[in-house]
């Protein structure tokens, strides 16, 4: 249920997520403007300056804007044009990219909460609040990374594995679909995406499920946006059943070739590691609307234990446990699996691969063709460089390693892998697995990984420049002491079969922001941060790129030298995604700051820098004073 009211300027103290009821705080439907959103803005939206509608400024996921009001010349003039507080005390981390259309910035906060404010004056127009239970399962901190606005409507998912549709004048409910069970870990962080299927033309609203540290199985969903029924289910963990238009498909996989010990069509009367494999696509989809083919990572196998994902006495390198932690190509119009490029076979250390992959072209240097890629930069320490026309052309098998084509290391002191045969698309392991747990003793031998897991690079969203031809990515040194521990499936219980604690590399800094050549590999400058990096970056056509720290500042670059151009402090860390666009002939930059994710809750060696941060859950925009933009 919601209602509407007028908000009042009294300040009265949040309910917990327990009792707190859905919510919709609004002013006159009048007050909004009534246009809607099409696909073809949706399609648009990486070129159109005056809104942002999807998660990435476009379905690409490269997070450019042409804008160039600010630039190199002019930013060090930026000053708050307002600034918005979440209120109460539900903090915690935010780590959301907002949405503008209309005059009206739209942007979701923790626990699962989403506002509607005026873009001009930062006055709230309308809030919803989703009731939440007590017993959610989130892994790393109730934080909540965006939405996406389609028709009248926008949409985002909740922790407690449901995703709602507002209408978006007024806050109210539209529907609301539940696609798993919170009390066993199933979940919801990211963004949706909007797609259309090339064939049919029906619009799709794609989303996928979070929960891999309980033992869930990972899906991608196909709805429908004006009602919310689901249209396909494609699962991330082979063996397991897809559905189209309600009825089943097709099996992830090929159940004559499984990389799962034990054949995962056959009952073999025990709880088997694939039932519960994990997989989840946490993050959000690029689409390419060329090949009809939506993008998405796969989220770590469960339980995080690889000696629990091989047989007795084999080698775990013999084991894929497909499709997680890699890149997965999938059929718009059916959910079917085209293609898959696994980053990390049989992953032993939760780099997961939900990252985002950027769509970009480039000239062959060779050739002179022109090539359609993907880029990803994994948590595994390596940026991938892939055929995204190869893995949607359902050639060869589903894992296509001939789909890669490069694999360059992004942080230093990599431990577990040297590089990537490019021949088979296979990691070149140093033997840094971590061993099995001794016949009598309780944890295995302890071994120092770097990158740890929580990544070279987290969920944090790097950027493409198609001006510089560059990928931006916020990164981290750091490591981590890693000890298998026996493991047991109980629904609802933490699944991971490891013990670890977070350890520095270098004494000077943790975030590492760089600029990486996608033909070369090589770094173009990079920017050490003390603390970690664990927010988004954004390049314009203005030659800038935008990101925020963990000690709170939002910061500006020139995005050719690296050159630090311009700061804010903002009063507590930012762990979110710029945006920017223009309203009235002015440029506007907007950020989310509020410390928390998953870096201070594992501690370790982090524990001293992270309990530095105060508190927060505010959004800010800047823009340059008149004066200023005038020269």
């Amino acid at each position: 249920m919601t209602r509407t009211h007028f908000p009042t300027p009294v300040l009265r103290p949040l309910r917990t997520a327990a009792l707190a009821a859905s919510l919709a705080v609004a002013f006159p439907a009048s007050s909004l403007a009534a246009s809607t959103v099409t696909w073809d803005d949706i399609v648009r939206d990486h070129e159109t300056t005056s809104d942002v509608l999807t998660y990435g400024l476009g379905l690409k996921a490269q997070r450019y804007s042409p804008l160039t009001h600010v630039n190199t010349k002019n930013v060090a003039g930026l000053v708050p044009a307002w600034s918005f507080s979440f209120g109460g005390e539900k903090q915690r981390g935010q780590e959301a990219q907002a949405l503008v259309h209309d005059g009206v910035l739209y942007v979701t906060a923790s626990y699962s909460r989403l506002f509607a404010i005026d873009a001009r004056t930062g006055r709230q127009l309308w809030s919803y609040e989703h009731r939440l239970p007590d017993d959610i399962r989130p892994c790393c901190d109730v934080v909540n990374r965006g939405a996406v606005i389609f028709g009248d409507k926008i949409f985002f998912g909740t922790l407690d594995a449901a995703i709602v549709a507002l209408d978006k004048k007024t806050g109210k409910v539209a529907w609301r679909k539940k696609f798993g069970d919170h009390k066993v870990g199933y979940t919801m962080t990211g963004a949706p995406t909007i797609a259309r299927d090339k064939e049919s033309g029906r619009v799709m609203l794609i989303h996928g499920d979070s929960g891999d540290e309980f033992g869930v199985i990972g899906h991608v969903y196909a709805r429908d946006p004006d009602t919310g029924e689901e249209i396909w289910k494609r699962p991330m963990v082979e063996g397991h059943m897809g559905t189209l238009n309600g009825k089943p498909s097709t099996p992830t996989g090929d159940p004559k070739a499984p990389s799962w010990p034990n054949d995962p069509t056959r009952e073999t009367g025990k709880v088997e590691a694939w039932s519960h494999g994990g997989g989840a696509p946490w993050q959000s989809a690029s689409f390419d609307v060329d090949t009809n083919t939506i993008v998405i990572g796969a989220g770590n196998p469960a339980p995080w234990n690889t000696w629990a994902r091989t047989p007795p006495g084999d080698d775990p390198r013999n084991w894929d446990s497909l499709f997680t932690s890699g890149q997965a190509y999938v059929d718009a119009a059916t959910g079917e699996l085209k293609g898959f490029y696994q980053h990390t076979p049989n992953d032993a250390w939760d780099f997961s691969g939900n990252n985002e992959i950027i769509l970009f072209e480039y000239k062959d240097p060779k050739t002179g063709k022109q090539v359609k890629a993907g880029a990803h930069a994994d948590r595994n320490g390596f940026f991938f460089v892939t055929d995204r026309e190869k893995l949607a052309a359902r050639a060869d098998h589903p894992n296509k390693p001939t789909a890669l084509i490069n694999a360059w290391p992004f942080v230093d002191g990599i431990t577990w892998a040297s590089g990537f045969d490019l021949s088979t698309g296979k990691p070149i392991e140093k033997g840094n697995r971590p061993p099995p747990v001794a016949e009598g003793q309780e944890k295995g031998e302890t071994v120092f990984v770097s990158p740890p897991f929580l990544g070279g690079k987290n969920w944090n969203p790097m950027a493409y420049s198609p001006d510089s031809g560059l990928f931006y990515i916020p990164g981290n040194h750091w490591a981590m002491d890693y000890w298998t521990e026996k493991v047991h499936y109980k629904a609802g219980s933490a699944y991971l079969g490891q013990g670890f604690r977070i350890k520095r590399l270098f004494d000077d800094h943790v975030g590492i922001l760089r600029a990486i050549d996608p033909l070369t590999g090589k770094i173009a400058w990079e920017h050490k941060e003390t603390f970690p990096l664990w927010a988004g970056t954004l390049t314009t056509g203005g030659g800038l790129l935008f990101t925020g720290t963990s000690d709170g500042y939002v910061k500006a670059f020139d995005k050719r030298s690296g050159k630090e151009l311009w700061k804010f402090q903002t009063g507590s860390g930012i762990v979110s995604s710029p945006i920017t666009w223009e309203m009235d002939g002015e440029q506007y930059i907007a950020i989310q700051s509020g410390y928390g994710g998953a870096v201070p809750l594992w501690g370790g060696d982090m524990a001293e820098l992270t309990k530095q941060v105060t508190q927060g859950g505010s959004v800010w925009v800047f823009k340059l004073p008149k004066q200023v933009a005038s020269r």
